[in-house]
């Protein structure tokens, strides 16, 4: 049970994955007003920096679950690193279906709706760990303005048009799932300019170190594409933001 290969050469060099940077993450865990000993279940937590730099600027508690092991283990370093291994914890495993064992004050999935087969059952999904009152976390594309043809919407890595919404629909559609949107915090192009063009430097490395590997035809391919792809597509239609909700 891992992720592809792709996806650890890709990101290599990323502490966060997903179109944040660590003062938009800052700004998240500023504008939520974390308590100490806040407990939180981060769902596909990835290399654990959101846990990690809370625990260490909030004192916060908690559980970060992912599907790699590249990056568990990242997670866990991070921990020790930031002197908060004492407070977190990382466990290697499927997010899917993860609930946990007493509810915690915030649960969160930024950017792995995949967990629940989409939105409404990451929501779903989600909710199942929260206790009452408390604060949930998910990170959701969105469309920045309307996508010309299917074709922009498959290179934003949709499957078709209607899988995203525009930010206000968005909004409503959590309204519709039961849940008030409390705070947001919105990644913006620069940010997206730092996730993706970073992934780019990541993976000509690597291909430069690993010539003969079976992964290398696949990685030039994505070398050759992807920046086109992005400044073409992305960067202008595809918005991602983190939306904190509190179930009504």
């Amino acid at each position: 049970m891992d992720l592809p290969r792709i996806f650890t050469v890709r990101e290599s060099s990323h502490r966060i994955h997903n179109p944040f940077s660590p003062g938009k993450l800052a700004t998240l865990g500023e504008a939520l007003r974390l308590a100490p000993g806040t407990r939180v279940l981060d769902l596909a937590s990835g290399s654990g920096e959101m846990l990690c730099t809370w625990s260490r600027d909030h004192r916060v508690t908690g559980t970060g679950v992912d599907i790699s092991t590249v990056s568990t283990e990242q997670a866990r370093a991070r921990a020790v690193e930031l002197g908060v291994a004492d407070r977190v914890r990382f466990a290697h495993g499927d997010a899917a279906g993860y609930v946990a064992d007493e509810p915690v004050d915030l649960v969160a999935c930024l950017g792995a709706s995949w967990i629940g087969d989409g939105l409404a059952g990451t929501v779903e999904l989600l909710g199942r760990s929260l206790r009452d009152g408390g604060l949930m976390l998910v990170g959701e594309p969105y469309w920045r303005r309307e996508v010309p043809d299917e074709e922009a919407a498959r290179a934003c890595h949709a499957h078709r048009k209607d899988d995203f919404l525009p930010l206000p629909e968005l909004v409503e559609r959590f309204g519709g799932l039961g849940y008030d949107v409390v705070e947001m915090v919105l990644a913006d192009q620069d940010s997206w300019d730092r996730y993706r063009a970073a992934q780019w430097l990541n993976l000509r490395r690597w291909l430069d170190q690993n010539p003969g590997d079976e992964l290398a035809a696949e990685v030039r391919e994505e070398l050759s594409t992807e920046p086109v792809r992005y400044t073409r597509y992305q960067r202008e239609y595809l918005g991602w933001g983190v939306f904190a909700l509190m179930r009504r």
